[in-house]
């Protein structure tokens, strides 16, 4: 769970001086209401959207825990107090709701898929985020079963295609296996044959970047030549969508990585609806 100082940004960025159709219109009046799916997928961000609420006096009880397979019109979490207050938080909670179990959806599909394929093979995000959600986006990757791979560049080190621009492939994995011995080392290669080389220098992740299938399974095979396919995590990334994805994961790889998993999020249809007031 996120700290609460983090949600209400966007509570603030939503009513920088109050809600003034609200403070317009409502009288202090207390009310109920829920909030209902309107399309079936995995439910994500009812912690968050219960923690706004309860900061502004709302009594939240969520009737769905994060993570949970919901249907369509089901109640995922039931609201009771100020008018004006369940009204300020609406559209902030809806949308964080409604972005996370998106991702959380998409995910599990995801995830389901290549399972049936490849039981050892986990999905995995990237740092293709919405920024200033990035917590919030990872998190639903992991409800819907998903792996998040690093939160932040602080998180590992990932020698990409921009660093081998500036530095070689060699030099950049000792120069990285002296910092620390402590934190893996993934370096992302395009060829077998700097795959084979990463692996030979220790690297202890490769990232097979927008590799067809017959290019991973060339690398496959050089590795289990050279007797090192066995100590190293295979990712494969890029250019992968719905329709191949289940043709990389029957592939002996360990994580296939998707930016689409929050860089193209159809965010999932809930709604809040008033059942009644009171003065």
């Amino acid at each position: 769970m996120v700290p609460i100082q983090y949600l209400l940004r966007f509570v603030e960025e939503d009513s920088p001086f109050g809600d003034v159709t609200s403070d317009a219109v409502i009288p202090d009046i207390t009310c109920r209401a829920v909030i209902r799916a309107e399309e079936e997928g995995i439910i994500a961000g009812i912690a968050e959207a219960r923690a706004l609420f309860v900061h502004f006096g709302i009594v939240a009880e969520p009737l769905k825990q994060d993570g949970d397979a919901v249907m369509l019109h089901d109640i995922v979490l039931s609201l009771e107090g100020s008018a004006k207050g369940i009204l300020l938080v609406e559209r902030t909670a809806l949308n964080i709701i409604g972005r996370m179990s998106g991702i959380a959806t998409q995910t599990r599909k995801l995830a389901d898929r290549i399972s049936a394929v490849n039981p050892r093979c986990r999905i995995a995000s990237t740092r293709k985020t919405c920024p200033g959600f990035r917590a919030l986006d990872k998190k639903a990757v992991q409800l819907g079963g998903g792996d998040p791979h690093r939160m932040s560049l602080s998180d590992g080190i990932l020698i990409k295609d921009n660093h081998l621009l500036l530095v070689p492939l060699t030099e950049a994995i000792r120069s990285a296996k002296a910092v620390s011995a402590y934190r893996k080392i993934e370096a992302e290669v395009e060829t077998p044959q700097d795959a084979l080389t990463a692996a030979q220098e220790g690297a202890d992740i490769l990232l097979l970047d927008n590799m067809n299938p017959r290019q991973v399974q060339e690398t496959l095979a050089g590795l289990e030549r050279a007797d090192l396919r066995d100590q190293i995590t295979i990712e494969v990334s890029g250019r992968i969508d719905e329709r191949t994805l289940p043709e990389y994961a029957a592939l002996d790889v360990d994580v296939i990585s998707m930016g689409a998993l929050t860089h193209t999020v159809k965010n999932f249809s809930v709604t809040l609806e008033i059942l009644h007031g009171s003065g």
